[in-house]
């Protein structure tokens, strides 16, 4: 049994992440610690789990219950606000446990940037330089033996995905990349905000970070990668009326001509082994549902024939596959499990 414990549990990340462990074997939840819910136990603060966990909610803003927790897991799960959870998964560390975070704190190289786009300072820099971005399609080999993990955002997700063949082969003109986003509510969090109250969001359809969004330059950041080279791109994400989804529609030049047929045996060609990763059929096109509730990614992909570009569709569950499944499937890929360990579950329909 692995000896996990989850730091910052009361957000929507932290209830699917406890859904998930209590279906993974080898899994033994040791703590779990939050602010505000500190005292409580686990049914309060997540109804839906009442009867699977008997675990009272400790004080994360206690340094002595962070320290018991570290001595007493291999596995930390960090859910805290920007610019908190490095210093924490430094001490794990230097402790010699094992970390993933699902902040923002370690998914950048530089800690500059982070600042940059964060507007808080980056308290362990140099942990940086060592995280492994945990996105296991792109990244597999070095999470296997990555002591710490940041666990990607969820618009990098499905855009990465969606992308990442287009770029391994040189297909597309690296300058011409523009991404639309799409979200459900839940990407916003759990906390009372007036622009994703129900009054607010129903009906309604809005774009938000234009130009600006923070996830932007950790999509540059992996996107550059398969590229070779530095890119640079625009991204508009938009908030639609649903509880949970993440829609990516991308655009970029072809560099050669290539049919939607042909782009869709390539697709399929490069995600034949990733379990996770379902390619539609050419003229199919991913809908939201198709990975409700679920750790799977399915993707669409054309060339318009007439505007001479590539079109990608991705799609992904923002709570699972963009947060804590693909914690879990980081878990599993660093302790040796198999990888869909927990992470079987069909997505919901309709």
């Amino acid at each position: 049994m692995t000896r996990v414990s989850i730091i910052g549990i009361a957000s929507y990340v932290g209830g699917e992440l406890l859904r998930l462990i209590y279906n993974h074997h080898g899994v033994d939840l040791v703590h779990c610690s939050a602010g505000s819910a500190a005292g409580q136990q686990i049914a309060d603060v997540f109804p839906h789990l009442r009867g699977l966990y008997n675990i009272q909610i400790e004080n994360s803003a206690d340094p002595a219950v962070i320290d018991q927790i570290i001595k007493d897991s291999e596995l930390l799960f960090l859910i805290m606000g920007h610019g908190e959870a490095a210093p924490i998964a430094a001490k794990a560390v230097a402790a010699g446990k094992k970390v993933i975070d699902l902040g923002a704190d370690l998914r950048f190289r530089k800690a500059e940037i982070f600042e940059q786009w964060y507007n808080v300072p980056h308290r362990q820099a140099d942990l940086t330089a060592s995280a492994v971005y945990g996105l296991p399609e792109i990244y597999r080999e070095q999470i296997k033996t990555a002591s710490v993990v940041g666990n990607p955002g969820c618009y990098p997700t499905a855009t990465v995905i969606g992308l990442n063949p287009l770029l391994k082969n040189k297909l597309i003109d690296t300058a011409t990349i523009i991404i639309d986003g799409k979200s459900g509510t839940s990407g916003a969090g759990r906390k009372p905000v007036v622009g994703s109250l129900f009054s607010e969001v129903d009906s309604s359809f809005k774009a938000y970070g234009v130009a600006n969004h923070r996830h932007t330059p950790e999509i540059e950041q992996v996107l550059s990668d398969l590229a070779g080279c530095s890119i640079t791109l625009n991204f508009t994400p938009h908030l639609v009326p649903m509880t949970r989804g993440i829609y990516i529609t991308a655009y970029a030049n072809l560099t050669s001509e290539i049919s939607g047929e042909e782009l869709t045996e390539l697709y399929k060609k490069e995600y034949n082994q990733e379990y996770f990763v379902h390619v539609q059929p050419h003229g199919k096109w991913p809908e939201s549902k198709y990975t409700l509730g679920s750790n799977f990614c399915c993707v669409g992909v054309t060339a318009d024939q007439r505007t001479g570009r590539a079109i990608v569709c991705s799609v992904i569950d923002n709570l699972v596959k963009g947060a804590a499944g693909q914690a879990m499937q980081n878990l599993n890929i660093m302790t040796g499990y198999p990888e869909n360990t927990a992470l079987q579950m069909a997505p919901l329909y309709p």
